[in-house]
């Protein structure tokens, strides 16, 4: 009996209508991009409201749901693909045209969190030899004279 609950209420991906897989893919992936990302991405930022000694966590949260965004916006993109795949057998197509209008506006704003996310995730060492080399950012390099003068 209990194996007949497991399997009645378990629908394999296979079984989903593209068209449907495409619409919730790409809602999951809306949510956790507008939930979870921009605002940590938008905190960091502004660093509204985060104490200095809470950068680091703040950091190393952002990295983590961003790498589950990465993997969200990969479902949504095999969705897309397998609804392409299957076209010719969609029943519905208006529902296909409005799921595929639907992840286009989620690329929107994946692409608008990878411009948020991508300053804030670059490798702060590779900044931090940068300012080193040129602290003032005028392109004339470090003060030379007082390093050969300390030798």
């Amino acid at each position: 009996m209990s194996e007949h609950l497991h399997t009645a209420h378990a629908t394999p991906l296979a079984a989903t209508p593209p068209e449907v897989s495409l619409l919730l893919r790409a809602h999951a992936e809306q949510h956790w991009l507008s939930r979870e990302v921009v605002p940590v991405a938008a905190q960091l930022q502004t660093r509204a409201g985060l104490p200095e000694e809470q950068v680091g966590a703040a950091l190393a949260y952002l990295e983590v749901v961003w790498i589950e965004a990465a993997r969200r916006a990969g479902d949504t993109d095999a969705a897309c693909t397998r609804l392409a795949l299957c076209l010719a057998a969609v029943i519905d197509r208006q529902l296909a045209a409005r799921a595929r209008r639907f992840r286009a506006a989620v690329v929107v704003l994946r692409d608008e969190a990878l411009r948020r996310v991508g300053p804030l995730l670059a490798a702060p060492d590779f900044a931090a030899a940068a300012y080193a080399a040129d602290p003032t950012g005028d392109g004339m390099g470090a003060d030379v004279s007082s390093s050969s003068s300390s030798r």
